[in-house]
């Protein structure tokens, strides 16, 4: 008797409940996320949690995002097929794997050499040849694969590293989060323009670690970062 995928139904209860629900429409990131075993890309001891509401520990100080984020985010790149794509914070791989049932090609960025060899392992273990994983400061992007059709970062920088917006195509979209003055943090999309004017807007509030890097914070300022983080979510808690 062939066996049940036990995640399989858990997967379709976060498509229904935590994407649809909350407002990721986009048929094209709801059929990747489908497709993308979650549970592959988590600890082994955590794999039972792989499709909660919530980010889940990585080591090594990172997170793999909750679903929602992963879905709104790749929601807000716009894609729509065959585009080139810079991830910057590979993490678990992941959002890569999300990314690479849409888009042709995904250059993924992770600064931590043991996740990067982590998520390179598990990504060709999968099947998903389309990603390709490098080790370095992904603030200052990946020239060689540039220019991007879209750029996505999973980590909180002071502001858009000037390197990842001279590596997007004119009409480009980059996503990612950063500092902000009234909520901590905020999502925003910045759209290149094609007579050198950007547009860019606020998405959504979010809480993510910091973007360490020559573009980004510090490694000295990382733990600053962090206190902040902590304590605005014990000030939420509070309130």
């Amino acid at each position: 008797m062939k066996s049940v995928n036990p995640y399989i139904a858990p997967r379709e209860r976060m498509i229904v409940e935590q994407l649809a629900a909350r407002g990721v429409r986009d048929e094209r990131v709801l059929d990747a996320m489908r497709h993308v075993a979650r549970e592959a890309f988590v600890p082994p001891e955590l794999r039972e949690m792989a499709y909660a509401d919530r980010p889940l520990p990585l080591g090594e100080g990172q997170t793999i995002s909750q679903p929602y984020i992963v879905g709104a985010m790749t929601e807000a790149l716009g894609l729509e097929g065959g585009e080139n794509v810079l991830e910057i914070g590979t993490g678990s791989g992941y959002a890569a794997a999300v990314l690479s049932h849409i888009a042709r090609v995904v250059h993924s960025v992770e600064r931590l050499p043991v996740l990067a060899r982590r998520a390179r392992e598990t990504l060709r273990r999968l099947g998903y040849d389309s990603v390709a994983v490098i080790e370095g400061d992904g603030t200052l992007g990946w020239l060689p694969a540039a220019p991007y059709d879209a750029i996505v970062a999973t980590a909180e920088g002071p502001g858009i590293p000037p390197s990842l917006r001279a590596q997007l195509k004119p009409g480009g979209r980059l996503v990612m989060p950063v500092e902000d003055a009234t909520c901590g943090q905020a999502l925003v999309r910045l759209v290149r323009g094609d007579d050198g004017k950007d547009r860019v807007e606020s998405i959504q509030p979010v809480r993510f670690v910091p973007l360490i890097g020559a573009e980004g914070w510090p490694e000295e300022d990382a733990w600053l970062a962090r206190m902040r983080i902590g304590a605005r979510e014990n000030a939420a808690e509070g309130s």
